[in-house]
């Protein structure tokens, strides 16, 4: 096809610089066809996608389309979608950075620990490297000063001798005596000759000099004064010229000082020994123990070797043999224990001219259900009572009152019923005055005639509160005369106890109950430093949800403020808020007024006095001691101790008790005491419940793990679980009951413990028969002939076989026949043949005894 034969105007596609446009196809069997090659013009709409399939078809795939090929293929190959392996990669990745970190903290942590090794080392070595040259000074010192009064000895022998000499020597004589003494005469006479050099300079002239060298002058008298190594040696020239200012040769002062070595090895040290004061606390290493000496601890290694002890320098001494110690290598001893970190806590009593007035704290008592807490009530105007399960108070509350007169009283309201006795002991302890509530229409009861107890033990005085004079049956003063009984006397019958009729239901007699208080404080003239820092009693503490732990306190001196650091018991914390008994925060608590505290670390145990530290590290130190000191006791009580025969035998006796476990947790840690304190009274020597553990706050997970791995219950007293806890409780089959009346968790506790008692086995016996006829049956055995001489004989009962009148078997029937046939009981007068369970032994004329056994359920 020529270029004029192309009428589309197409150009044709050259192909290598060829003119022609054709291209020769070969075919089979040697055909062949020319096709001519074009190039195809673009359309100006279609040209850049007709490019881009072009080019995209042509091009090269680019890195990121191989690396997202390749990953396609090894997902496909793992059997994953891109998305999962894209996941899987990066957590493996995250795996190795997580271990490469792990790696590099270990490391440095090695590194760390090994560079403070070495410098402890290095203290040690310079700590020794510093005694020994203070030790070398000492001995150099005292060597020199040795041998300067030995010098000092020969100089006045040798000026003595002199004097001896002169005195004894004759004259000298005249004709030289003279000459000498003319010619004395002349030089003292001849006049001074004059310094060419200086006349010269008075005329204005100049001399040359030579010019000298410092350096030179100040280096060349220290070398010519140092003493030469071999000048006191003997020599021949020395010998020779009989040098009369020879010095000790080397060796000679060696012998000496090796003879006097030897001399202070047989005649003792020849410095003086220093007595020191050596502390001494409860234990103590070897090698302390030798510096605070300042003795070598491989001396004191060689005095216990002496005394039988092999010990190193690392082992432990008590204080006992830490003090002989000392007290054998010539020093005092000054014991100190780990208690002393207690000095100072609480400080001593204020001046009484720093002391100011204060309101008194009134704790309320009595017996269960009397109206201790609605008599609270009446005086605060509030209902806490409502609030309470059964109507019953279950743990303290502190509140401050004012009066219409202003004056303000502190309320502590206790629990009344028997298993809160330790929480009254707490109210009684930190109270000033008590009010004794008495129902006028019950008397006195059990936790009344407590409540006196506890009063009179605390030194309190008692505030009598007749209650209840409202109601038809009351009897104030049969009240009042019961009361005689517990030296309770009040002031109508000659006493000096108050006693108050009043109703809390009516509020009648409270203005003469507040009244009778305020008495009472102003005898008592109850007075507070409030300007130091605060300490108190805790009076409740409880784990909040939201809040952490909070504590109940009383301040009792001083200024509790926020920020302040506390500690309570093996408890400590820096005070974040101050709430009052309202909700109301507070920037300060004074004395008598209680709060709550929030920011300790954890509840304090209820009764613990409180005080403000100054710094971290003491608050630090005061708990820690107490928490050691506590996980001490813990672990003495669970190890038991001793190793004597009756101990041994009394720990495989109580090793025998049944017990069963329970894990408690209440609102409040005063509650949980009680209910422990409770439950630990329940049983007896066969069964007995042990609280594995017992916390404030809610079920938490970790709360049913552990009663899980103890296979025991868990009791919740006033609080609930969390879901969480819930669903782990269902899932390991742990039961969580709740209660929120303290009688009805000692009553199921109880009846579980009851049912855990084994039986009473009752023997009660039924009849008697005589063996007449054995006869030997094939299959069975030996069948005894009987006559049932007296009761009933019953199948199945158990038996005793008696021959002459003495047991020589005891069993079961194992067949009861008449006749031929089995009956249910044999009655006296009647003939039966009997058969007995694996014993055939029978002879005419024994004896058989039959008895039931009864089992009857014990009772705790």
């Amino acid at each position: 096809m020529s270029d004029s034969d192309n009428t589309s105007g197409r150009k044709p596609l050259s192909l290598g610089g060829r003119s022609s446009g054709t291209v020769q196809q070969s075919f089979a069997r040697g055909r062949q066809k020319s096709v001519v090659v074009e190039k195809k013009r673009k359309r100006p709409g279609a040209a850049p996608a007709a490019a881009g399939k072009d080019s995209a078809a042509k091009a090269p795939m680019s890195d990121k389309d191989k690396a997202r090929a390749l990953l396609a293929a090894k997902a496909k190959q793992l059997g994953l979608s891109e998305e999962e392996l894209l996941r899987r990669q990066a957590a493996i990745q995250r795996a190795k950075q997580e271990a490469d970190a792990r790696e590099a903290k270990k490391k440095a942590e090695a590194e760390a620990l090994k560079r403070r090794e070495e410098e402890d080392q290095r203290r040690l070595q310079e700590q020794k490297e510093r005694e020994e040259a203070e030790r070398k000074a000492a001995k150099e010192a005292e060597r020199l000063a040795k041998e300067e009064a030995e010098a000092a000895k020969r100089a006045a022998e040798a000026e003595a001798a002199a004097a001896k000499a002169a005195a004894a020597a004759p004259s000298e004589k005249p004709g030289r005596a003279k000459a000498d003494k003319s010619r004395g005469k002349a030089a003292a006479e001849e006049p001074p000759q004059p310094d060419n050099r200086n006349v010269l300079e008075a005329m204005g002239g100049r001399v040359k000099q030579k010019r000298s060298n410092p350096a030179a002058e100040k280096q060349q008298p220290s070398r010519a004064k140092e003493p030469k190594r071999r000048q006191g040696k003997l020599t021949i020239q020395n010998l020779v010229e009989d040098d009369q200012d020879r010095q000790r040769s080397l060796a000679s002062m060696r012998r000496a000082r090796e003879r006097e070595k030897a001399r202070r090895a047989q005649g003792g040290s020849g410095r003086e020994k220093v007595s020191r004061e050596v502390v001494v606390p409860e234990a103590i290493s070897v090698q302390d123990l030798a510096q605070r000496m300042t003795e070598r601890a491989a001396d004191v290694v060689k005095y216990l070797m002496t005394q039988g002890q092999m010990m190193r320098a690392t082992d432990m001494l008590d204080a006992d043999t830490a003090e002989l110690i000392v007290e054998e290598f010539g020093h005092t001893v000054k014991r100190v224990s780990e208690a002393d970190v207690e000095e100072g806590f609480i400080e001593a009593d204020d001046a009484e001219g720093a002391k100011v007035g204060r309101p008194p704290v009134v704790t309320v008592m009595g017996h269960v259900d009397h109206g201790k807490t609605s008599l609270l009530d009446a005086l605060r105007a509030t209902d806490v009572a409502a609030g309470e399960a059964g109507g019953i108070t279950q743990h303290i509350g502190a509140y401050q009152v004012q009066l219409k007169s202003g004056a303000k009283i502190t309320f502590l309201d206790t629990p009344g019923h028997a298993a809160f006795s330790s929480m009254r002991s707490r109210g009684a302890q930190a109270t000033d005055i008590v009010i004794l509530v008495v129902a006028a229409d019950d008397g006195v009861m059990p936790q009344t005639i407590e409540a006196i107890n506890h009063a009179k033990a605390a030194e309190a005085p008692i505030i009598v509160a007749v209650n209840k004079v409202d109601k038809p049956d009351s009897n104030p003063d049969k009240v009042l005369q019961e009361l005689l009984q517990h030296e309770v006397i009040v002031e109508s019958m000659g006493g000096e106890t108050q006693a108050v009729s009043v109703s809390a239901l009516k509020k009648t007699g409270l203005d003469e109950l507040t009244e009778a208080i305020s008495l009472q404080a102003e005898l008592l003239e109850l007075k507070a430093n409030p300007n130091r820092s605060a300490d108190g009693v805790v009076i409740e503490a409880q784990v909040d949800k939201g809040r952490g732990p909070v504590a109940t306190v009383l301040v009792k001196r001083g200024q509790l403020k926020r920020g302040d650091i506390v500690v309570a018991g093996a408890q400590w914390g820096k005070v974040r808020a101050l709430v009052n008994e309202r909700g109301q925060q507070m920037k300060e608590a004074g004395p008598s007024l209680p709060a709550e505290v929030l920011g300790l670390d954890g509840a304090p145990e209820p009764g613990e006095l409180f005080a403000v530290v100054d710094t971290e590290a003491r608050a630090r130190e005061l708990v820690e001691y107490r928490q050691r000191v506590k996980r001490d006791k813990s672990a003495a009580a669970r190890s038991g101790g001793g190793a004597s025969l009756e101990q041994m035998m009394a720990k495989l006796k109580q090793s025998e008790i049944e017990e069963m476990p329970l894990l408690v947790k209440s609102d409040v840690q005063g509650s949980g005491e009680a209910i422990v304190g409770a439950l630990e009274k329940i049983g007896n020597e066969e069964v007995q419940a042990r609280v594995i553990h017992h916390a404030a706050g809610g079920v938490s997970e970790s709360d049913v793990l552990l009663a899980q791995s103890s296979g025991a219950p868990i009791f919740a007293f006033n609080v609930r679980a969390n879901k969480q806890a819930r669903d782990l409780a269902e899932k390991e089959g742990v039961e969580i009951r709740y209660y929120s009346v303290i009688y009805d968790l000692i009553d199921d506790v109880r009846d579980t413990l009851q049912g855990m008692l084994a039986p009473e086995k009752r023997e009660s016996f039924i009849g008697y028969a005589e063996i007449l006829e054995v006869f030997n049956i094939s299959k069975i055995g030996k069948v005894a002939g009987c006559r049932v001489t007296e009761g009933v004989v019953k199948r199945g009962c158990g038996v005793r076989l008696l021959r002459d009148d003495t047991v020589i078997h005891e069993g079961d029937l194992s067949t009861l026949k008449r006749f031929k046939d089995e009956v249910p009981e044999v009655r006296a007068g009647t003939e039966c043949g009997m058969g007995f369970i694996g014993y055939h032994d029978l002879q005419v004329g024994d004896q058989i005894e039959c008895f039931e056994v009864e089992e009857i359920e014990r009772k705790l």
